[in-house]
């Protein structure tokens, strides 16, 4: 059992002489990524260690039981533990997702509903702000375009993590949050206290390390500056500083105009234009790996609708893994961990079910 093992604390010992060795720490990228690798395999050495005591504490006892009636009572317990220690390893050996340890680029934009979509969009940014704050991550609003209302009709935000454990990064809990959110309640602009349904939709990418690592060749930009119509200071509507980005290959189109001049919003257009290629390279690469369709719920349909807030009920449902709790209040100002555990552990169990076909 667990024959790959031998491999991978092999590496992990290799990443740990590359850690000791300063020139590593002279290439940030090239360290981050070294970082990441030997905390993910950390996890897995200790998880290993631990199986291999208890499961020689085991023997330990079963060959004792007969002599000694106290070794006999310890063997149910080791056991039960030995199971529990062989399921935590089994789930650290489910190959991650490569970009786990990224920090994201999350786009919430209106959808059905008009006004009261726009206001669901502004509270849907007030729960991941608050989330993120829970887990100690650093935001930054990199473009919006307000409603009337005080609500959102598209925001992006850059989310950062603090770890360099990809099981603790950003990407890892919120890749599962693209989609379409669906909220059910009595809007503010309802004068007859009616129940209405809208929506909003939800984008999250990984966001690049380091601008070489998507190469961009810029005769394949298209850009357009024009005058802001937004925020942006005193600059605006009285000089181009808004800019539109096209990446001509892939179609993809980023706008900017929240920054006050012309080369910020151009620096947070490529930005973004770097996370959305890598997520299209990544589609395309998932696309084409039978083992990741079959396994992920991540979506790449990004009109499913993957939620519901129904606030008469104070109930959230998740409809890709059934869960279900009656504490959307508390979901909405932050506590959105078990949700996203929920869709965590459904992603496993669907990976080692399909390793387990495949055996």
């Amino acid at each position: 059992m667990f024959e790959s093992v031998a491999s991978l604390l092999a590496e992990h010992e290799d990443l740990q002489e590359q850690l000791a060795d300063p020139e590593l720490h002279s290439n940030p990228a090239k360290s981050k990524k070294v970082n990441r690798r030997y905390a993910e395999l950390s996890r897995i050495a200790a998880a290993y260690h631990e199986w291999s005591q208890v499961t020689n504490d085991l023997a330990a006892a079963q060959e004792m039981a007969s002599e000694d009636e106290s070794f006999a009572a310890e063997v149910p317990e080791l056991e039960a533990d030995l199971a529990k220690k062989e399921e935590t390893l089994r789930r650290l050996l489910i190959p991650r997702d490569p970009n786990d340890g990224r920090d994201v680029i999350m786009e919430i934009k209106m959808g059905e509903g008009g006004a009261e979509s726009a206001l669901f969009a502004a509270d849907l940014l007030r729960m991941y702000m608050h989330y993120a704050d829970s887990k100690r991550w650093k935001t930054e609003i990199i473009e919006q375009t307000s409603s009337d209302l005080g609500g959102y009709k598209d925001i992006q935000v850059a989310i950062k993590g603090t770890s360099s454990d990809p099981a603790e990064g950003v990407w890892a809990h919120l890749k599962y949050e693209g989609g379409v959110h669906r909220v059910q309640r009595v809007p503010a602009t309802e004068s007859q206290g009616r129940i209405h349904t809208s929506a909003a939709g939800v984008l999250v990418f990984p966001e690049v390390d380091e601008p070489e690592e998507v190469e961009i060749n810029q005769n394949d930009l298209k850009i357009d500056v024009y005058r802001s119509s937004g925020p942006g200071g005193q600059s605006v509507n009285t000089t181009d500083s808004a800019v539109r980005i096209t990446h001509l290959p892939t179609g993809i189109v980023v706008a900017m105009q929240n920054e006050k001049s012309q080369l910020q919003n151009k620096e947070a257009g490529m930005r973004v234009l770097r996370a959305r290629i890598l997520a299209r390279y990544q589609e395309e690469a998932d696309a084409e790996a039978s083992v990741f369709r079959k396994s992920q719920i991540r979506t790449m349909d990004r009109s499913e609708r993957i939620r519901t807030y129904n606030f008469p009920e104070n109930r959230i449902a998740d409809h890709r893994t059934g869960y279900k709790a009656y504490n959307l209040d508390t979901v909405m100002n932050g506590a959105l961990e078990p949700v996203i555990q929920s869709c965590i552990s459904a992603d496993e169990e669907a990976q080692l079910a399909d390793i387990g076909s495949d055996a």
